[in-house]
């Protein structure tokens, strides 16, 4: 079975990264299809995937579309029960979905002050007060990940799971507006930005300019960190 998978561009979407990881980064065979996102023909592009109106959206060598990151998740680990998109034990699973969920319902100030942008990072970036209520939430729940696998270092459950894959934009959030989180957050917002697969994909978004450029602020910019590709 081959996938196609629609996404939007590399540099901003941050839901169109975790579509992509969720094939890439478990060997599950997909072709990309780029939709215009912010060149105005989206609404074209997808007009042959009903009812889906947003990236990602995956469609089945059947011809089946599936919108939204979640059921994509779980229609990828129905279909691919021995690729380990979820963790093997129940209540490490459960956990994880958990994580994704809130990922996809919550940290509205988080995405709303900081669009995912892999170019540079912002210097000088002041958080609000509710950018740091929704970075203190995540740590938490980081933290009760770990302490339920009883992985202190590295991905959250232990072995690479969607987890991980929801929270990837979220880590480059955290490193491209330098925000201020614990050691441990940052190491492990730098492990998933090393991650070969996202430096592909990041070596990709900076193929493509803007003018404007979307989200621009008025603010000095330093050098991504993570050496790239």
């Amino acid at each position: 079975m081959t996938y196609e998978l629609y996404i939007g561009d590399r540099m901003y979407s941050s839901w169109s990264l975790r579509g992509w990881l969720m094939l890439e980064k478990f060997a599950i065979p997909h072709q990309t299809r780029f939709v215009g996102l912010y060149s105005g023909t989206m609404a074209q592009d997808m007009a042959h995937l009903p009812p889906a109106r947003l990236v990602p959206a995956l469609k089945t060598d059947q011809g089946l579309v599936v919108g939204e990151s979640l059921a994509m998740a779980e229609t990828l680990a129905e279909q691919h029960p021995t690729a380990g998109l979820w963790p093997r034990a129940e209540a490490l699973r459960a956990t994880a979905r958990w994580l994704c969920t809130e990922m996809v319902a919550g940290f509205s100030a988080l995405r709303g002050d900081c669009p995912m942008q892999l170019s540079h990072v912002w210097q000088g970036f002041a958080p609000s007060d509710a950018v740091l209520t929704d970075l203190a939430r995540i740590e938490q729940l980081f933290a009760h990940a770990r302490n339920l696998s009883g992985s202190e270092t590295g991905y959250l459950f232990g072995d690479y799971c969607l987890a991980d894959v929801f929270y990837t934009p979220v880590a480059a959030r955290i490193i491209g507006y330098d925000l201020p989180v614990r050691p441990e957050t940052r190491a492990y917002c730098e492990l998933l930005m090393s991650d070969p697969a996202v430096l592909r994909w990041q070596k990709q978004a900076r193929e493509v300019s803007y003018d404007p450029e979307p989200y621009a602020l008025d603010l000095p910019r330093l050098p991504w960190p993570i050496a790239p590709l």
